[in-house]
């Protein structure tokens, strides 16, 4: 019986409640923000956080560079703990494979799934599904984003 009178007050509160929630006060509806999404060009996406912003651009950045593939740049964007399980030349041969597989590629689709303070992990797409990452661990060093998924 008691669990019959709990449903019933709370089916007749959701409606309170919900209006609650969307309206302003003036009896007018609030409107709903808007959804950021990634543009699919090069550039960072415009945020409120310039860290998220960088974290994008060193994804992108990255992403360009093992594609091309530029292993100088490629290897300066990992993580100090990636490069003493990788050498630079070991990481070119990844590249190269990359490259004669699919060509250049960048990033075509971008999301931040988890971001804190100098931890995220990301998911982004190259138009390809066998190369498109997801949670792809990324860390802050010295104020730079680096790739820390090895």
């Amino acid at each position: 019986m008691r669990t019959r009178a709990t449903t019933a007050v709370l089916a007749a509160l959701l409606p309170v409640a919900l209006t609650a929630c969307s309206s302003t006060g003036d009896g007018k509806t609030a409107k709903k923000p808007p959804v950021l999404t990634t543009p699919t060009n090069h550039a960072p996406s415009a945020t409120a956080d310039q860290a998220r912003a960088d974290l994008e651009k060193a994804v992108r950045t990255y992403t360009a560079a093992y594609f091309k593939p530029d292993v100088t740049t490629a290897y300066s964007l990992i993580s100090t703990r990636c490069r003493e399980q990788i050498t630079k030349p070991g990481l070119g041969m990844l590249l190269d494979r990359a490259h004669k597989a699919s060509g250049a590629r960048t990033v075509k689709t971008f999301t931040i799934d988890k971001f804190s303070g100098d931890m995220a992990r990301v998911s982004y797409g190259v138009g390809e599904p066998q190369y498109d990452q997801h949670d792809q661990p990324w860390t802050r060093e010295g104020g730079h984003w680096r790739f820390d998924a090895c």
